[in-house]
């Protein structure tokens, strides 16, 4: 089969002809369909991240937002047969009996976690395996390039939104409409909340309108944030960029008690003055990806068509242009690979 493989730090992957994995006793072989290219794929491609760089294997298959076919299922797995659609996100798997398991937080296992497309090989390929317990089914509406960057993307910024404990008539600003700025958008208004976009671009702006921010302006404009302040700040500021300004101009923004959402990854630290924080009782909560209710949780609203992620679809021979796109920051929404192109 073909796949694309990280090879070395920082260098185009490498396209290669390999063997097709074979399942273990809870595994299932699956054909992939699709499969999105996310921001932390890039990290991973460029070893920019210690975190990530650290767990990631000799010679990997990158991707994590996987829509997959059911070809063959291993010795031990009941609960799927060949033919199902299914997606295989971030979480490969987990102990299923730490602590953070146990309290319905799976994706904070420290145990023996394994990550899609960094500890284990992805969906940057025509055939991989998949835990079976870990994956999710496709609901039937959905064709295979809208569900499969809800799978991260998408779950990431539905966990940014209930952390922050977002209901009907609170406001929320998101920074950054990329690819999971332009879901969280779709996401905070499906939870009844009113959102204020901020982006440089004036594109992405007006995506950010049409999805249905009441209110969209340019980062770079001193008015924005006087504009949000005036409105008496936002119960939750949801930080998709990777730029520390974006999380400085956020914490400036938040009403008392209103929390900050980490989702994008600058790859500087974070700094912000303890007083800005203290004075406003502000709240700061991270979102790693997420679990499987959140993803089931994602997809059935998904199928109801209130979130929908825009995408185009490339062939996996092109996967170095699509990176290289991206880290010019030239993609709008959300890229896919079907490798059957």
């Amino acid at each position: 089969m073909q796949a694309a493989v990280l090879a070395e730090y920082g260098r185009p992957l490498l396209l290669e002809n390999v063997s097709v994995p074979e399942p273990l006793v809870d595994e299932v072989l699956i054909e992939v369909l699709a499969c999105g290219v996310c921001h932390s794929d890039l990290h991973i491609a460029d070893g920019d991240l210690p975190g990530f760089r650290a767990l990631t294997k000799q010679r990997v298959i990158p991707g994590h937002e996987v829509v997959g076919r059911v070809v063959r299922c291993g010795a031990g797995v009941t609960d799927l047969r060949a033919g199902d659609r299914i997606g295989v996100p971030w979480l490969y798997r987990a102990c299923g009996g730490c602590e953070q398991c146990l309290e319905g937080n799976e994706n904070l296992c420290r145990q023996s976690a394994a990550v899609t497309g960094m500890t284990v090989d992805g969906g940057y390929a025509q055939f991989m395996c998949a835990n079976a317990r870990y994956v999710v089914r496709i609901p039937d509406g959905l064709r295979d390039e809208e569900a499969a960057p809800l799978l991260c993307a998408g779950v990431t910024s539905y966990r940014a939104l209930r952390k922050a404990n977002v209901v009907a008539g609170q406001r929320v600003a998101v920074f950054g409409i990329g690819g999971l700025g332009h879901l969280a958008v779709q996401l905070a208004r499906a939870m009844g909340a009113e959102v204020l976009a901020l982006d440089l671009s004036e594109d992405k702006l007006a995506l950010a309108r049409e999805l249905g921010a009441s209110h969209a302006w340019n980062a770079a404009d001193p008015e924005a944030l006087k504009s949000l302040r005036k409105r008496g700040g936002v119960h939750a500021a949801v930080v998709t960029s990777a730029a520390n300004a974006a999380y400085e101009a956020a914490v400036k923004v938040l009403r008392p008690n209103g929390t900050l959402c980490v989702v994008g990854l600058p790859t500087e630290p974070l700094k912000f003055h303890a007083l800005a924080l203290v004075s406003a009782e502000a709240h700061i909560v991270g979102s790693a990806v997420g679990t499987r209710e959140d993803l089931r949780a994602v997809l059935e609203l998904a199928a109801k068509g209130l979130v929908r992620c825009r995408v185009e679809v490339s062939p996996l021979s092109r996967v170095n242009d699509v990176l290289d796109a991206m880290r010019r920051g030239a993609i709008h929404g959300r890229m896919v690979l079907d490798p059957r192109r």
